[in-house]
């Protein structure tokens, strides 16, 4: 609820807007003329009225001084002036002997502002819109603006009406009250979307693609569909994008009206728009004009062709896209232009990208703001352009991602302003922090062990110097982790990507091999850049295993691996990564392929390796496929690959399957014993839901398979078919206000009687 200002003084009354000017009739306006009648020289300039300014201050605007004749001109400029400062609400001149007497009526000063009936909008709000304030001259013009500015507020979030009655209190010394009585009205909402003219889509299509949208009652949580006129004339932009996307490039929108119903609650919008014809592409071509560059070079990069309808997407597209090809092969001044010929005979548009030498420039300076807690050497050191470079919109581009990529802002915007100089430009980079600390919650629900719990601290940002600290903890009946780990990913001032972690974990598997399982250790690791989209990373890792709790009923092959075992490991990694963001990606792809030694020291010797690979398409707006996946194989160096190091697949990498509820398994006790290979593949399609973005609710469909298998050495008592595994199911994503949920139900398709299946599993986090 609002508080609710009025303010009562005894002996002064409240006074309406428009019974102001005060004392405004107290002297009457002498006619210029009238007091240069007679001229003679000013004796004396005496002020009266002053209250607050002093008299000197008011001899100051006038055009006239003591000495001087009475001149009418000069007289009527002074009257001007004196109203022109906005410190007086009435001003008279007159004449008394040789004496020039001015009359002044000051304008009140403000003490206090206050709002009355503002449920909706908060007085914060309000006061923060206005330009008056406590102890400001008060004016009626200034008012005026004051209420429009108010009525504005309350127009954007669909209350058309609004009404505002400012009044004022009167107080000693010349000092008022402000009161803005706002009666804040009903909310025009929107009755109905109509569109006329229209005939290759329908008006239903047509409502998808505007930004306003009809009232129902499952937007309660949307402002869409309150009257905005200028969320209006933004749907006029989105239905001329539509339209040209689709080959209407005559397409044009002959009205947008807005009706109010005669209750004065809702609107009737109506879209008038002429279609025009639609066209195709004719001729596409590329003309170069630099020097060495060939147009085999880069013609694959226009992703149409004649006959294709015409889309100012594509061309855009074409436009960006060949200008950051041509700077990736060394041109840095590059002007891409299409020259565009309309055949309105035929319906073909012919457009032939000419693309020039550009002007020099070069970046004079860059910029940064928005970023409270970052630090700006962690922003520019993301950066492919530093002072002084040519500018390359290519390096601007990948800057921009790379900056993105942080995962430490809501947005980031990059603008090109000018420099001081023709030949040089200002890169202003506009910034939007968010929270980069998480706390996630896990949690899964399988056939056999029921639900399962785990929590994590992860701080993306520490101390604003892009620093990685995190701390995890799973706590379950079957299991029990915690694992510190610190990145740095600019090591020594250089971009080495290094860090440290420390863990230990001790795991109940009695229910999946019949033993229990502690491990303690640490882990070092480094990596860096080869190219832009290639890197390499180096880890070490020194841990002590011990294998206990066995039961005697236990696989002899899990009996054996009894006792305590030291791993020193040194692994490598290098990726490929084209991926157009590694936050969420929507197209591009990764290969990563890595292996690890065993054997360094310790008493464990082993070689692993690994490969993967996702692609990912952007099928329309919000819909992306990806498919990819994951192989690897393990084999020991002069000795039998230990239980702890093979491989277990199913849970997050083998959706419908429980973890370890896939591979090598004993007959008799039915304990899992994992596989010297495995190999896991998705495919994915996400997508919207239909419902408001507000919603932040996605759904997605996915096909799992994989597999694992072979044991050395081999035993008659093993069930270790290695066959294909295959699932699949449908999930949903929930953006919600504590944090991400997630849920997965998956069902397998192919599958042997020994596997384990988990049919549903669900994720949840908050952020802070």
């Amino acid at each position: 609820m609002r508080r609710y200002y009025r303010f009562f003084t005894a002996g002064y009354f409240v006074v309406v807007l428009g019974l102001l000017p005060f004392q405004a009739m107290a002297q009457p306006n002498h006619d210029p003329v009238e007091l240069a009648q007679n001229a003679g020289v000013i004796g004396e300039v005496r002020v009266e009225g002053t209250q607050r300014i002093e008299p000197d201050t008011v001899r100051s605007y006038l055009l006239l001084n003591t000495g001087d004749p009475f001149d009418a001109s000069k007289i009527d400029g002074s009257l001007k002036s004196l109203f022109s400062t906005g410190l007086f609400a009435d001003v008279s001149l007159r004449r008394q002997g040789d004496a020039l007497v001015v009359n002044v009526v000051e304008n009140p000063v403000i003490n206090r502002i206050a709002f009355e009936g503002n449920d909706e909008v908060e007085s914060s709000d309000l006061e923060s819109e206005i330009s008056l304030r406590p102890r400001v001259i008060y004016t009626r013009t200034k008012v005026q603006n004051d209420v429009k500015r108010i009525l504005s507020i309350y127009r954007s979030s669909g209350r058309f009406a609004t009404a505002v009655e400012p009044k004022v209190i009167q107080l000693p010394q010349n000092r008022i009250d402000l009161v803005f009585e706002i009666n804040e009205g009903d909310l025009t909402e929107i009755r109905s979307i109509r569109f006329v003219g229209n005939r290759e889509f329908s008006d239903g299509r047509l409502r998808g693609v505007i930004r306003t949208r009809e009232t129902r009652w499952w937007r309660l949580l949307s402002s869409d569909d309150k009257y905005d006129p200028d969320r209006m004339t933004f749907d006029r932009e989105l239905l001329r994008r539509f339209y040209l996307t689709d080959g209407f490039a005559d397409f044009r929108v002959v009205s947008a009206v807005a009706e109010l119903t005669p209750d004065r609650k809702d609107f009737f919008l109506t879209f008038t728009v002429d279609e025009g014809k639609r066209y195709q592409f004719g001729k596409v071509d590329i003309e170069a004009r630099l020097r060495d560059l060939k147009k085999e070079d880069i013609a694959e990069i226009l992703e149409f062709e004649q006959g294709d309808w015409y889309d100012i997407e594509e061309v855009n597209d074409a436009i960006n896209d060949l200008t950051n090809k041509v700077g990736e092969l060394g041109y840095a001044f590059v002007d891409v232009r299409p020259r565009i010929n309309r055949n309105r005979k035929d319906k073909k548009i012919d457009v032939i990208f000419e693309i020039n030498e550009g002007p020099r420039v070069f970046v004079e300076r860059i910029d940064i703001v928005g970023n409270v807690r970052t630090q700006d050497k962690v922003i520019r050191r993301e950066f492919r352009l530093v002072e002084g470079d040519a500018f390359n919109s290519a390096k601007l581009r990948r800057s921009r991602q790379r900056i993105q990529n942080l995962a430490f802002f809501e947005s980031v915007g990059v603008k090109r302003l000018p420099g001081s100089a023709p030949d040089k430009t200002v890169l202003k980079v506009d910034v939007e922090e968010k929270s980069t600390g998480q706390l996630n919650f896990g949690a899964g629900f399988s056939t056999t062990n029921g639900i399962l719990g785990d929590i994590g601290i992860i701080e993306r940002n520490f101390l604003g110097k892009g620093q990685q600290v995190s701390l995890s903890l799973t706590i379950a009946s079957l299991q029990s982790e915690i694992d510190f780990s610190f990145t740095e990913p600019f090591f020594l001032g250089r971009e080495i990507r290094a860090g440290f972690d420390i863990f230990h974990v001790s795991k109940d598997l009695q229910n999946f091999s019949s033993f229990e399982t502690e491990a303690t250790g640490f882990g070092l690791r480094g990596g860096y850049k080869i190219t832009e989209d290639l890197r390499q990373d180096w880890n070490y890792t020194f841990k002590v295993s011990k294998v206990s709790s066995v039961s005697t009923t236990a696989s002899t092959l899990i009996q054996s691996a009894v006792g305590n075992s030291t791993t020193s490991r040194i692994g490598h990694s290098i990726s490929y990564d084209k991926r157009d963001s590694a936050i969420s990606p929507k197209s591009g792809y990764i290969i990563k392929m890595g292996n690890a030694i065993a054997g360094l020291g310790g008493s464990v010797r082993f070689i692993k390796n690994s490969v993967g690979s996702f692609k990912y398409f952007r099928i329309a707006d919000q819909w992306v496929l990806k498919f990819g996946g994951r192989a690897g194989y393990i084999f020991g160096l002069g000795e039998d690959v230990a239980v702890l190091d093979r491989f277990f697949i199913g849970g997050d990498s083998l959706r419908g399957f429980e973890s370890r509820g896939v591979g090598p398994r004993d007959i008799q006790t039915d304990d899992a014993l994992g596989g010297e290979w495995m190999y896991t593949g998705t495919m994915q399609l996400s997508f919207p839901l239909g419902l408001p973005d507000e919603f932040g609710v996605g759904g997605r469909t996915f096909t799992d398979i994989g597999s694992s298998g072979k044991l050395s050495p081999t035993t008659s008592a093993v069930r270790d078919s290695g066959s294909l595994r295959m699932s699949a199911g449908f999930g949903l994503t929930w953006t919600s206000p504590f944090g991400p949920v997630g849920v997965d139900a998956a069902v397998p398709l192919i599958k042997e009687d020994f596997d384990i299946t988990e049919n549903i599993r669900f994720n949840f986090g908050s952020r802070f």
